[in-house]
Parts: structure tokens; C-alpha cells; sequence
């Protein structure tokens, strides 16, 4: 399980087993955890996070995009 970020409290990270699914990042903070898709940016699963978390969480993905994509390419094409 990769972190490949740490911002503003937040972990964004990989599980392992998923190299088959589109493109994706999980975020958690405290008990809270959100999933989202990179391409197009969107939230696919939200547990605890307030609105005005999530809009934070989406600004940080796609600062990140490009950075958090190659990590996936990198870890997943292994």
C-alpha cells in the first residue's frame, strides 16, 4: 500500500491490487477516506470527508495529477 503523498494531513496512496482498475488515488485523514478517479478527476467514494474537505481533496489531486499518473504507471508496470 503506497503513500505517494502527504499534504495538509492527508495520506493519498495505492493499494496494491489494483492495477486493473482506471487510474485512481485514495485519500484519508483521521477516519475519513475518499477515493477518486484521475481521468477525468471525480470522487467515486466519499466516507466522512465535509464538502469543503472534499473541494480541498480534488485541488490537491489535480495539482498532482501528473505527478500521482507516472506513480501509478511506475508501480503498476512493475
Amino acid at each position: 500500500m503506497p503513500t505517494i503523498l502527504r499534504i495538509k494531513g492527508y495520506r493519498f496512496f495505492f493499494f496494491s491490487n489494483e492495477g486493473n482498475e482506471p487510474i485512481h488515488i485514495h485519500i484519508e485523514k483521521a477516519d475519513s477516506y475518499a477515493k477518486f478517479w484521475l481521468d477525468p478527476i471525480r470522487i467515486v467514494i466519499d466516507f466522512g470527508f465535509n464538502s469543503k474537505q472534499l473541494r480541498e481533496i480534488e485541488n490537491i489531486v489535480a495539482d498532482n495529477q501528473v505527478f500521482i499518473i507516472e506513480k501509478w504507471n511506475e508501480y503498476f508496470t512493475k
